[in-house]
């Protein structure tokens, strides 16, 4: 089926950014049509508040800003204009409130994402926002019109302008899948290869360890690694032993220093100190007092602190002369060597790294090369950890893309469309 639509904006994928995106251009007066590839718009947002949804964090805005790394400038220039706290007051504006929890993290006060999804949807509806499900984007015509394989055949739609907001690769299963990478190199659109971020990352345990800890958590060990910069740095948290290697927001947290050890030398190291409560000197004279019958582990437990988790870690790692001197075993404790060799696959990360490359997008997220064509959300490429930095920063790029498109639109016609 071939049907050019009169709609003035398309907007392409209805996760967090492009809903955003859809709604500042609605409230600019014009005649909005969202298409998305699944049968409902939101999946990954749904899941990503199953256990609760973290939809921002308190944290003050220099840190906060801080938290996406290399691409802190172009992303902290969204969140200018779309804080944490604008974010919040949109979300009253639903109805729904938020209270911050004792890490920092923002919550509705209900924990859910559904209720949230639900009525900004039916906010749009009410708007004149037009959805069409089950419209999977392929690219555009030669004259420049969006493809879409739906159930009914292809459709082509010609509108004014277009917002993109497909998404990373990530959870393909949701329709963040990643295919328009292909699409977009095609047309000519400079990209950066897509990254698992948020992974967990792959090394050899014995059989042993996967056997009794793969799921075991390791509460309150500190991290130590290198930067870019060769510079040496610290982060407190929480990791998982995973069947694999170790996963967890800790690790999360210093995903893209990992990713790139990984890709300058083959393999990515990191300590982990699993006693932060001592230091190495009062450590190792805790460890040097008589032993008697207990066995290396029940000592380490009883004088170190280390759960039973902890202590198959320094198995793992120690050779038996190490074992036998406390003062080596103190400094292993301290700061226990790890390798890893790969981060998980992309289809199992909870968000990427990659996408649209920053030089071919302008201030307001604009194609360089594709006047009236918008990008926003994870297809762009930067990254953050978990804790709410995702879905922040999805929402600024939408609005930014969405106002973007707008103000083009005005600026190429002179006026605003009825």
């Amino acid at each position: 089926m071939t049907d050019v639509s009169s709609s003035h904006v398309a907007v392409v994928g209805g996760g967090p950014a492009g809903l955003m995106a859809a709604e500042q251009l609605r409230q600019a007066g014009l005649a909005v049509d969202i298409y998305d590839a699944m049968g409902s718009v939101g999946r990954k947002f749904l899941l990503a508040g199953k256990g609760g949804l973290n939809l921002t964090h308190g944290e003050p805005f220099a840190d906060f800003v801080g938290r996406y790394g290399e691409q802190a400038t172009q992303v902290g220039a969204w969140l200018r204009d779309f804080d944490a706290e604008a974010l919040r007051a949109w979300a009253r504006g639903l109805g729904v409130e938020t209270f911050v929890g004792s890490s920092g993290r923002v919550f509705p006060v209900d924990l859910k994402a559904a209720p949230l999804l639900r009525r900004w949807v039916r906010r749009l509806h009410a708007d004149g926002v037009r959805f069409h499900m089950h419209h999977r984007w392929r690219g555009w015509r030669k004259d420049g019109a969006l493809r879409f394989d739906t159930p009914d055949g292809e459709r082509t739609v010609a509108p004014a302008a277009t917002v993109l907001a497909l998404g990373g690769g990530s959870w393909p299963q949701l329709g963040s899948d990643g295919a328009w990478m292909d699409v977009l190199a095609a047309a000519g659109v400079a990209t950066v290869p897509l990254e698992p971020a948020n992974c967990g990352f792959e090394r050899a345990w014995s059989d042993h360890l996967v056997s009794r800890f793969a799921g075991a958590p390791l509460k309150s060990v500190v991290v130590h690694w290198q930067d870019a910069d060769g510079k040496l740095r610290q982060r407190q948290g929480e990791c998982v032993i995973s069947r694999y290697g170790l996963e967890g927001s800790l690790v999360y947290a210093i995903g893209p220093a990992l990713r790139r050890q990984i890709r300058e030398r083959g393999e990515a190291t990191l300590q982990l100190d699993l006693a932060p409560g001592y230091d190495v000197d009062a450590l190792a004279t805790r460890l040097a007092a008589p032993r008697g019958k207990h066995s290396v582990g029940d000592w380490l437990r009883r004088r170190a602190g280390l759960d039973a988790a902890k202590c198959a870690l320094v198995f793992e790692v120690a050779d038996k002369a190490t074992l036998g001197d406390a003062v080596r075993l103190a400094a292993l404790v301290k700061a226990l060597p790890l390798s890893f060799v790969a981060p998980r696959p992309v289809a199992e990360a909870i968000s990427t790294a990659g996408g649209v490359a920053w030089p071919a997008l302008d201030d307001n997220l604009m194609l360089r090369d594709r006047p009236g064509v918008f990008c926003a959300g994870e297809m762009l490429d930067w990254e953050a950890p978990t804790g709410g930095y995702l879905l922040t920063a999805c929402f600024a790029s939408g609005r930014r893309a969405g106002r973007g498109a707008a103000a083009w639109l005005q600026a190429t016609s002179g006026q605003l469309p009825a």
